[in-house]
């Protein structure tokens, strides 16, 4: 829900339940606990697609982070949000069934105090990137990106490294 082009979200207490509203400024100046979504979008040689964040990004501009993510508007679901994402990030239209819930994430100073459900897709369609939200992009594999990840990790945001290293605890895709 937007009030005069300022984005509004749920602020959710401690076990992710609804307990007010408040726009994007003010839950992220007091440090509220608040929604979004992360997506893991990996092609049929199981490379994930990565994006850099433009350079005008409010948090981990021009750091390399998820296929996508975004925040959950009020009055949205965290699959609603998902498919939002997808679209407005990467132009990408996954359809019931192709998104899957992986895992969900307590806030905590990575996630700037989100819960945040992670889902994974697969596709085989070349994506196209926002340039406004998206400076960069690329496919990798999960052996580059883990040394990589090693070598440089300032080069990604602190979301993605957390959100990266709990999807292979439990992702099947994780193994493949």
């Amino acid at each position: 829900m937007k009030i005069t082009d300022e984005e509004i979200f749920d602020v959710v207490d401690a076990c992710d339940n609804v307990i007010g509203q408040a726009s994007r400024v003010e839950v992220h100046s007091k440090g509220l606990f608040h929604r979004a979504i992360h997506v893991f979008v990996f092609n049929e040689e199981e490379e994930i697609f990565l994006q850099r964040r433009s350079l005008v990004k409010d948090v981990a501009a021009g750091l390399w982070s998820s296929s996508c993510s975004g925040h959950v508007d009020s009055g949205e679901t965290y699959e609603e949000a998902a498919h939002r994402e997808l679209v407005e990030e990467i132009f990408l239209t996954v359809h019931a069934g192709q998104l899957d819930w992986t895992l969900m994430a307590s806030p905590c100073a990575a996630t700037e105090n989100e819960f945040v459900r992670l889902y994974c897709c697969r596709s085989s369609q070349s994506l196209k990137t926002d340039p406004l939200e998206i400076m960069d992009s690329c496919w990798i594999n999960r052996t580059e990106l883990g040394r990589w990840m090693q070598e440089k990790p300032e080069d990604f945001s602190p979301s993605f490294l957390h959100l990266y290293a709990l999807e292979t605890l439990v992702s099947p895709l994780a193994s493949t």
